[in-house]
């Protein structure tokens, strides 16, 4: 029977390495929250769970599970919720069609994935996955906008003890390439709306009016937008940069969001390996398309299905020897930058090739000089401006930078370019227009076929408490503070006009700047180069970008990072950093039962969210709960706790059982609540007189291949089984 009580605080079940985590980290934040009569209970977001509850006409009664992620996204909207939301897969097709064939295997009778759908029955299966695919969670969960920032331990530790950066060099090869011309920032337009409507999408072609999307509505003050990126422009700025590259003799890297923009970017992605192996394509289309090829679905879905034909795998090695080096994701087993478009994420990427100096792994694993392909130029000076100022200025002292704390408009589904159903592949020639319900056109854009696009909008509301929320970590910080909308965008234009008045009428102009997004990363990076500490305030997906960039420059990882969504209608929303690197996490523990995944922003997250329901509901119990987490987060990085990467040196476990004991013996000592310490003093005694044990235990857990029963869909069991592997800590804990 399922759970249909709603606990003081929701721990999200996810996927991959985070899930793994919870594991062992869940049943000790259980066991010390019964101290203050919290309940801590879980609502499965991951995909597997999300797969199952779309289809539970095809499950037996015991099979089903309930929408967790529909009722989550009630209970974001209402005053009291306290949710504690980790990464979860933003599923690409290839990661969608592993986890069916996984939960198939394990006997749950749900439909194939349909690639190239043709009856109704497989329209309609293709349409309940498509809802799942990209950033399906966040838009349903973020009904607040989203405050992320290095904790202050964390970011102290990072300056006391700094990571290893990269070198540059002035004469670095590596350099951003974009189209400036026929994407999607240069034909974008924007509108906001006097008053409320509904509109729908048409393309008018040669063969009549297609109906793209109906009935979408919008209250009064949205900004609505809508773009498009040419393909034949697309197609020849790639053929361009693959010539360039190869004359350069440096690598050639993609770097785009297909999770995310689930949509858009999986057609870009597609481009890009067709123009790659375009002589191919050519020669041999014919067949590969027999063979179920789709250029989307990677460089190594498409060597899997032509293996078996030597002329077509000959005719891809003399292609690959006429083309530069390509960056590689895993040089070690031969994972190009175009196998798998899950693996393109360009948050993660691309700030790791800054820290390494410009640098990226090449098929002879070495590292290189790369150009780095980000075809679309709404956010690719970003990258670009960051990789000249530091061939200016040299690498980031991570010992004595400041910080770049970020406010981002996402409530609502703010700017979800990608992530819904307003973005198209156009099937034939033709215009497209968006047409409110009286006639108006609101916009309108000649398009060809095969060319992208798309729309997205964001409401009045979202935008004002944005700004007010601006001001107010404004006023707490008195940092530099500045928006980071270009006047020569149409999108940012609008918004520009909703935040001028608000600043003014609140007395605050002076305080705040506005700058284009390049100008904004020099002026950041000159911010924090001096020591001193700024605030961006941007876009729902800058948002996302920066808060990798300047987190991966600064702390080495955006892990670590504290992400407080200030639920518009009074909760909060807790989320706990990145996720980009868990497979290579799950791969490691799958093999040596060893897993590297640090929890830190998991406690970040936590502290927050005792703390948060302490003031909420007037518990003094839970806020001391959040209080001593955070003195148990900073004994974690004074004492070096956290996750080694290697096999036989303290893993995630060990983590977590350092996490229980210095917040134990933080309980003991807070004298705020006597008794409160008095209930933990023996607990704080036990863990420190058996750590010898504790420790043996974890470590004799280490080496050997483990099961947990499944990628996507570990078994309970088995999972705890792995992750729980200290008898004398579970009896100690009380679980």
């Amino acid at each position: 029977m399922a759970d249909t009580s709603t606990p003081d605080i929701v721990y999200t079940k996810v996927d991959e390495a985070p899930e793994l985590a919870s594991a062992s980290l869940l049943p000790i934040i259980q066991s010390f929250a019964t101290a203050a009569d919290i309940t801590v209970g879980t609502r499965d977001i991951s995909l597997a769970g999300r797969i199952l509850a779309t289809f539970p006409d095809h499950l037996t009664e015991d099979q089903r599970v309930s929408d967790d992620l529909a009722a989550l996204g009630e209970l974001v909207k209402q005053p009291g919720a306290n949710v504690i939301k980790l990464p979860n897969i933003s599923a690409s097709v290839p990661q969608l069609v592993a986890a069916v064939r996984e939960l198939q295997g394990q006997g749950y009778a749900i439909p194939d994935y349909p690639e190239t759908p043709e009856t109704e029955a497989e329209k309609e299966v293709r349409a309940r996955y498509d809802a799942i695919k990209g950033s399906a969670v966040n838009p349903v969960l973020r009904e607040g906008n989203s405050d992320r920032r290095a904790a202050a331990p964390v970011k102290k530790y990072a300056q006391n003890n700094p990571h290893r950066m990269g070198d540059w060099s002035s004469d670095s090869k590596t350099r951003v390439a974009s189209m400036g011309a026929d994407d999607f920032f240069s034909n974008e337009k924007s509108a906001t709306l006097d008053g409320a409507a509904t509109a729908k999408i048409v393309l008018e072609g040669a063969n009549g009016e297609t109906v793209l999307k109906d009935g979408v509505s919008y209250p009064a003050g949205t900004v609505v937008d809508a773009t498009y990126m040419s393909a034949s422009a697309l197609d020849d700025f790639l053929a361009d940069e693959i010539k360039k590259t190869k004359d350069e003799g440096v690598l050639f890297s993609l770097h785009l969001k297909a999770t995310m923009m689930k949509v858009s970017d999986p057609i870009i992605f597609g481009h890009a390996v067709r123009e790659w192996l375009k002589p191919v394509f050519e020669e041999y289309g014919d067949r590969m398309k027999e063979l179920g090829v789709n250029p989307a679905s990677g460089m190594g879905d498409l060597l899997e299905r032509v293996k078996d034909e030597p002329e077509i795998m000959a005719a891809i090695e003399d292609c690959r020897a006429a083309r530069p080096p390509m960056y590689m994701v895993d040089s070690d087993r031969g994972i190009t930058n175009l196998h798998v478009p899950s693996d393109v994420i360009i948050d993660a990427s691309m700030p790791a090739l800054i820290r390494s100096g410009g640098k990226g792994w090449g098929p002879d694993n070495k590292e290189h000089d790369a150009v780095c392909v980000i075809p679309d130029s709404s956010y690719a000076p970003v990258y670009d401006e960051t990789i000249k100022f530091f061939k200016e200025h040299g690498k980031l002292d991570p010992a004595t930078a400041g910080t770049v704390q970020n406010l981002g408009l996402m409530a609502q589904k703010a700017e979800e370019y990608g992530s819904h159903p307003t973005t198209f592949e156009i099937p034939e020639d033709g215009t497209v227009k968006m047409l409110l319900e009286d006639g108006t056109v609101l916009h309108s854009h000649e398009v060809q076929k095969g060319d992208i696009w798309r729309s997205a909008s964001a409401r009045k509301a979202p935008i004002e408490d944005w700004v007010n929320l601006a001001i107010e970590r404004q006023k707490a910080t008195g940092y530099r503070a500045i928006f980071w909308l270009d006047e020569n965008r149409a999108h940012d234009a609008e918004l520009i006009s909703f935040v001028k008045p608000i600043l003014e009428s609140k007395g605050v102009a002076d305080k705040f700047e506005i700058m284009a997004p390049r100008e904004a990363t020099r002026a950041s990076l000159e911010t924090i180069t001096k020591g001193e500490n700024t605030i961006a305030i941007t876009g729902n997906v800058l948002r996302d970008y920066l808060t990798d960039l300047f987190p991966i420059l600064e702390l080495a990882t955006s892990a670590k990072m504290l992400s407080i969504v200030k639920l518009m209608n009074g909760g909060g929303l807790f989320e706990t950093g990145a996720g980009g690197s868990a497979p290579k996490h799950v791969q490691q523990l799958q093999s040596e039962n060893h897993l590297r995944w640090d929890s830190l922003g998991e406690f970040c997250a936590l502290g927050e969210s005792f703390k948060f329901l302490g003031e909420t509901k007037d518990n003094a119990r839970a806020r001391i709960l959040g209080e001593t987490i955070e003195e148990a987060t900073q004994g974690i990085l004074d004492h070096n706790r956290s996750p080694s990467r290697k096999v036989g040196e303290p893993d995630n476990r060990d983590s977590h059982y350092w996490f229980a004991r210095y917040w134990a013996e933080a309980l003991a000592a807070q004298t705020d609540d006597p008794k409160l310490a008095e209930e933990f003093a023996p607990m704080a005694r036990a863990l420190a007189e058996n750590e010898d044990q504790i420790v043996s235990e974890l470590a004799a857990a280490q080496g050997s291949p483990a099961d947990t029963g499944g990628y996507y869909h570990p078994d309970e069991g088995r999972l705890a089984a792995v992750m729980r592997p200290s008898p004398t800590l579970n009896g100690i804990i009380g679980t």
